[in-house]
């Protein structure tokens, strides 16, 4: 039964996709009688064995050695399309992580989008969401993996824009789907380059041909900064970033798997890409370039906002920099360890905050306060997925960061300082939320806050549950460093800088009352974070009006230089054509007359062209 399973997990995404597609009848309005509910029954059954059927491989997987499975899907004379499955520990294990947080963000969605009219179309699209990634985790194909990457993409446009009837929607699912296209399109370049130079684009495959590749330096640089860019798109890296803070305004259900799961899809893919990345100094350095002045960036930009999601949200950019941080310093394993505890912790931030918008049908934390007493569950989960963010032992991030940066402490001291500054000023955020939404006193819109219902409270228990025990779950993995070997000056750094944050976060006075601070100097500042650095006004003035005033002059030259010439030709026929009809008179003689005169003249105008022609030079 065991290697039955086994041998079929490259079925677990067609799980999802088999329960979005039974979905339909519900979400295009086919079946109207039973409501929606049906739909979302269903899907939550497939999603519900996709996680059985993975786990039960995962359980049974760390004795054997990983399996590659072939599907041809195109070949002709050298062209060979095929999609190439790795079934290994990560592999599975991601499907695991993918469908099990999947199972509770549709649990979760249940209660809060109880009411909606579209909850079908929202499954579906769930599905599709869950499908697209759990395939992305099993696939060993770099050509299988962009496909994927582009579903992502769709995915993400639609459910960003869900609620399509509202401008911000729209203009958000815009953003995004168009900020994601610049990075695949390169990455798109990447491919078609490396199915001609490598042959073959399987990731074992491409590992291979890089140990042995050739390249000129400028080949492998372009090349290498083409492979970053989709990743960076899709895990909202500077300068490709802006997008992931306006998809907040889709339904919170999907942005816990956005923000948990989609955006480590793009870290995972740069994590099979290493050998290839490692061709190219100059592009493992962008990665660590682009990875520190996102994540110190991000983190910062947190602190000024005053939008619950939007506040989680660069937070979560700012790991995601981390993890590129990791994969520029060739410590693809740190990356993952990194995003299994960040998935964990912040599907939990995101569900605590969303009963939080569900009750109070706000999301300004100036609105808030007073709610601990009023939704113990929702601040608990709160509490603990903010000390899963962060370096508190024995949670999972402090063991992520502390095996990163034990290993850099005597060859690259300057990432301990980067992890510390990350750490601390996360820890600083996650407190001033806190002290805003739960603490304080009770607000006009949170006196009468009452707890979700359990729909929505059981998947926050049992990420509480998950979170706590993850420490427990990563010894028995073997993927926690002996006691021995633990720097403890490396690992009571880290810890302080937790402590610091929690502690500034906590002290620092806050007034709701003030949405910007009196004093000019940290009104600036605040502005400046608060606004992302103004970096949207920035490609305002740059890239925006360069596009504009581009298009401006094709439009003027399509209008009067292509369409004038081709209009004067049309003119210039019509005109003729109506002179010559009044010469017309009936006789042979006059047609003759008329056809002597014309090849006459063309006879005289070739004649005048070769005598010309043979008096040049050459």
């Amino acid at each position: 039964m065991s290697q039955f399973l086994f041998l079929t997990s490259w079925f677990v995404p067609l799980y999802s996709l088999l329960g979005a597609i039974l979905t339909l009848p519900w979400g295009l309005g086919i079946i109207r009688r039973t409501g929606p509910r049906p739909a979302a029954y269903i899907n939550l059954l497939t999603t519900l064995l996709a996680f059985v059927h993975s786990l039960f491989v995962f359980k049974d997987i760390w004795d054997k050695e990983p399996e590659k499975l072939l599907v041809n899907w195109f070949k002709v004379a050298d062209l060979d399309l095929s999609f190439a499955l790795e079934l290994s520990p990560v592999s599975i294990g991601a499907t695991v992580l993918i469908t099990g947080l999947s199972l509770l963000a549709q649990v979760y969605a249940l209660g809060y989008m109880e009411k909606d009219w579209s909850l079908a179309r929202f499954f579906a699209l769930l599905g599709f969401f869950e499908a697209a990634l759990s395939a992305l985790a099993i696939s060993d194909s770099l050509f299988f993996s962009y496909a994927l990457l582009e579903v992502l993409t769709l995915s993400t446009y639609l459910l960003v824009g869900f609620w399509y009837a509202q401008p911000l929607v729209v203009t958000a699912a815009r953003d995004a789907f168009l900020t994601k296209r610049v990075g695949d399109l390169l990455l798109l370049m990447a491919v078609v380059t490396l199915s001609t130079l490598a042959g073959s684009l399987n990731f074992s495959d491409l590992d291979e041909w890089a140990q042995t590749a050739n390249l000129s330096p400028i080949t492998s640089t372009l090349l290498g900064l083409a492979l970053i860019a989709g990743p960076a798109g899709k895990c909202a890296q500077f300068p490709l970033h802006l997008w992931l803070d306006e998809a907040m305004e889709g339904p919170n259900p999907a942005s816990v798997m956005r923000n948990s799961l989609v955006v480590a899809g793009g870290a995972y893919l740069l994590f099979k890409l290493q050998p290839l990345l490692a061709l190219s100094p100059v592009a493992l350095n962008v990665l660590v370039v682009m990875g520190t002045v996102t994540a110190i960036g991000a983190t910062l930009v947190s602190i000024a906002q005053i939008d619950i999601k939007r506040a989680l949200s660069h937070s979560t950019s700012a790991y995601m920099g981390l993890a590129f941080l990791a994969v520029g310093l060739q410590q693809g394993g740190v990356a993952l360890m990194l995003l299994l505890t960040h998935a964990i912790a912040k599907a939990l931030l995101f569900m605590s905050s969303g009963s939080v918008i569900l009750t109070t049908q706000s999301q300004d934390l100036t609105e808030m306060g007073g709610l601990w007493s009023r939704m113990p569950a929702t601040t608990t989960a709160y509490v603990v997925g903010s000390a899963g963010m962060v370096t508190l032992l024995p949670l999972g991030s402090f063991w992520a960061m502390l095996a990163w940066a034990d290993g850099f402490v005597s060859i690259s001291p300057w990432v301990i300082g980067v992890l510390l500054l990350v750490n601390g000023l996360t820890a600083l955020n996650l407190t001033r939320v806190f002290r805003l939404v739960f603490w304080g006193k009770p607000q006009q819109k949170t006196r009468r806050t009452p707890e979700v219902g359990w729909s929505m409270a059981l998947p926050m228990v049992t990420l509480i549950v998950l979170t706590l025990l993850l420490p427990l779950m990563l010894q028995q993995w073997y993927l926690l460093p002996d006691w021995e070997s633990i720097n403890w000056y490396v690992a009571l750094a880290l810890f302080a800088s937790t402590v610091i944050g929690v502690v500034v976060g906590s002290t620092v006075y806050l007034h709701k009352a003030w949405s910007r601070s009196r004093i000019l100097a940290w009104r600036f500042f605040q502005d400046l974070l608060g606004y992302d650095f103004y970096i949207d006004r920035v490609y305002r003035l740059t890239i925006v009006n360069a596009v504009a005033l581009l298009s401006k002059i094709s439009a003027w030259s399509d209008r009067y230089l292509v369409d004038g010439i081709v209009n004067l030709v049309g003119f210039a026929t019509i005109f003729g054509g109506q002179s010559l009809k009044y010469s017309i008179s009936g006789q042979s003689q006059g047609y003759m007359l008329t056809i002597l005169a014309v090849v006459s003249i063309l006879g005289f105008f070739i004649s005048w062209s070769l005598g010309l022609f043979n008096k040049l030079p050459f």
